[in-house]
């Protein structure tokens, strides 16, 4: 009977403290606007105030230095189109508010530095996927006109952890 019972307290109480010892919380983007994959809201679409929604950062790794943010779209008909790009934003940042700017941004597919929010010129859903980088370094060699595709070259091999958030989109029928 002794047996059954510690073989019961090792199963319920022990064993899992050992499985579950060496798995760290995920590195995560969120956003209290809209779920993963869930719908866009219009205010941070072109059809509305075109402003970025808040996000927020999850268990960002301690030896991160800095993070770089990247939205796109990949259904556009002229294939990626890039919306946001940001990067040396600093390690404590656990939000982005809306409507903010934070860390270094450089050009979109709009021709703008800033966010440039969904704006699809069909009728077809759009997926809006924002990548989330925790650096280990301080990205110093990006020049001002990179792209997004010049960023994720500067940041290969410095990537702690990644996180990605998709928002789902569909022009609106007036």
């Amino acid at each position: 009977m002794m047996d059954r019972l510690l073989g019961a307290f090792v199963i319920c109480f022990v064993f899992p403290f050992f499985v579950h010892a060496d798995e760290k919380p995920k590195f995560a983007v969120t956003s209290p606007a809209f779920t993963d994959n869930g719908e866009f809201p219009v205010k941070f679409t072109c059809h509305g105030s075109d402003i970025n929604p808040p996000l927020e950062f999850k268990n960002i790794p301690l030896k991160t230095k800095s993070i770089a943010l990247t939205m796109h779209d990949p259904d556009s008909p002229e294939g990626v189109w890039v919306h946001w790009v940001a990067y040396n934003i600093k390690p404590d940042v656990t939000s982005i508010p809306e409507n903010t700017v934070t860390g270094t941004e450089l050009f979109n597919d709009f021709g703008r530095f800033h966010y440039g929010g969904p704006c699809p010129p069909d009728e077809k859903e759009h997926h809006y996927i924002f990548r989330v980088y925790a650096l280990d370094k301080i990205m110093m060699d990006v020049n001002e006109g990179a792209t997004m595709k010049d960023l994720e070259k500067a940041i290969r091999g410095h990537i702690l952890a990644q996180a990605q958030l998709t928002g789902v989109y569909r022009k609106p029928v007036w």
